[in-house]
């Protein structure tokens, strides 16, 4: 185990780059290397976003080494005049920035692969600071450092994320997993169909229970909240990993089937898991989700084998035509309505042959509702072998939130039909 400067006890992350201080980028890298901290057993305990300014960098520089032993800096490695992470970490550090001929030529022959011949600018980024360890970067010019400095560790990446994330990955298997001190062991639960508020309610006899060895969080969002289970392993790890386990069937007991998953899988990967194992297809016809249904269900490696068509049908021209919805049906009770929601995913399941079927039809907003039918109203359709059924909800949120929810909604009422038909299997014994 490495020595660590023990009067410094804290994790940060930087992100360089004023971009992310604008309406217009969002800053998600922080929230990759959380998660990639929290598996180590670790927490990160400061997050600062800076613009590309030197003096202001050198700034939150300077106030990370007076407080944290690990930093971890993204952003302002590349090949404009902009990018000066380098330049601000080695004037803090008093070093000097070392010009890298091997670098420079991995950086050529990158360009070349592609046909096109290096821009003079991408030189800068064969600089080094002095005595740093270079991190190779196998999908970008920016190379990564590493530097240890009087028990302090300080860690320069790229700040695409597709650059960052695989380098962080190997960086936490081949060097941070090193410093780890406890294993840490992880349960989640993922629940829908319930609010944060009524979960936190059935669950409070769980909070008495719990050990101080063991930590239990919950994190909401709409549609879908994870309960997670956190360990750091002590000296009676067998009789931990039972009381881990303990607590996670107790929740599982009080929450039943509005858990949708043990490990921390999507909701749409729980359904292609169900549809695979019982080889059954799948089709939707959505109006208000815009083909979000469709693009959650696909997004799952494998699921041509059991989607077989998602239609769009957003106009009233579009339900008549392509479902066969009756032009008097919306005429008499409007697109958004249960009826219409019926006979949509009826005319989906008829035309494609599929097992299952769902539809969507509501009001994602911010416009279009009204007394009777507000901003947020949505009809689900499920039809299946012998049936079918018509759930009305009434979301809130944004727009986005609107459609997610919805989706989130009609994968869980296939779930729960799934879920329904492989018990009554069991009971007469197929």
């Amino acid at each position: 185990m490495k020595k660590l400067n023990s009067s410094k006890r804290y994790i940060e992350f930087i992100a360089v780059g004023s971009e992310l201080l604008t309406p217009n980028f969002l800053e998600t890298n922080s929230l990759y290397l959380a998660e990639k901290l929290e598996e180590l057993g670790w927490q990160l305990n400061f997050k600062t976003v800076v613009s590309d300014r030197l003096a202001e960098i050198k700034k939150v520089f300077q106030t990370a080494l007076k407080r944290s032993w690990l930093i971890l800096m993204s952003g302002g490695l590349g090949p404009t005049e902009d990018d000066r992470t380098k330049q601000a970490v080695a004037e803090v550090l008093g070093r000097r920035l070392i010009f890298n001929r091997k670098i420079l030529e991995n950086i050529r022959k990158r360009f070349e692969s592609r046909g096109l011949e290096m821009p003079p600018s991408n030189r800068q980024q064969a600089y080094i600071i002095e005595r740093a360890e270079i991190l190779e970067n196998p999908n970008g010019t920016a190379p990564g450092m590493w530097l240890e400095i009087r028990g302090q560790i300080i860690v320069l990446l790229p700040g695409p994320p597709s650059e960052l994330k695989p380098m962080l990955e190997d960086l936490i298997n081949s060097k941070l997993k090193a410093f780890q001190r406890k294993p840490l062991i992880r349960a989640i639960l993922r629940v829908t169909g319930a609010g944060e508020s009524w979960i936190e309610d059935q669950i409070k006899p769980v909070y008495a229970k719990l050990p101080p060895e063991i930590e239990l969080t919950t994190l909401a969002s709409p549609g879908d909240v994870q309960i997670r289970l956190s360990l750091l392993i002590g000296k009676q790890e067998k009789e931990e990993r039972l009381k881990l386990e303990e607590i996670r069937n107790e929740l599982l007991n009080i929450l039943g089937d509005k858990v949708y998953s043990t490990e921390g899988e999507s909701l749409e990967e729980v359904i292609g898991e169900k549809l695979t194992f019982s080889q059954k297809t799948l089709a939707c016809a959505e109006s208000c989700t815009g083909g979000l249904l469709a693009h959650r269900i696909t997004n799952v490696p494998g699921s041509s084998n059991y989607f077989s068509e998602g239609l769009v049908t957003y106009s009233n021209e579009a339900k008549i035509r392509e479902l066969g919805v009756p032009e008097e049906l919306i005429r008499e009770k409007g697109a958004v309505s249960a009826e219409v929601a019926e006979a949509m995913v009826i005319g989906i399941r008829k035309k494609t042959g599929a097992d299952f079927a769902l539809s969507t039809t509501g009001i994602a907003g911010p416009g279009g509702g009204t007394i009777n039918k507000p901003v947020g109203l949505v009809y689900i359709g499920l039809a299946f072998a012998g049936g079918k059924v018509v759930e009305k909800s009434l979301f809130r949120g944004q727009r986005e939130q609107i459609k997610f929810q919805a989706t989130q909604k009609a994968l869980d009422m296939l779930r729960l039909k799934l879920i329904e038909i492989e018990k009554g299997k069991i009971e007469k014994g197929k």
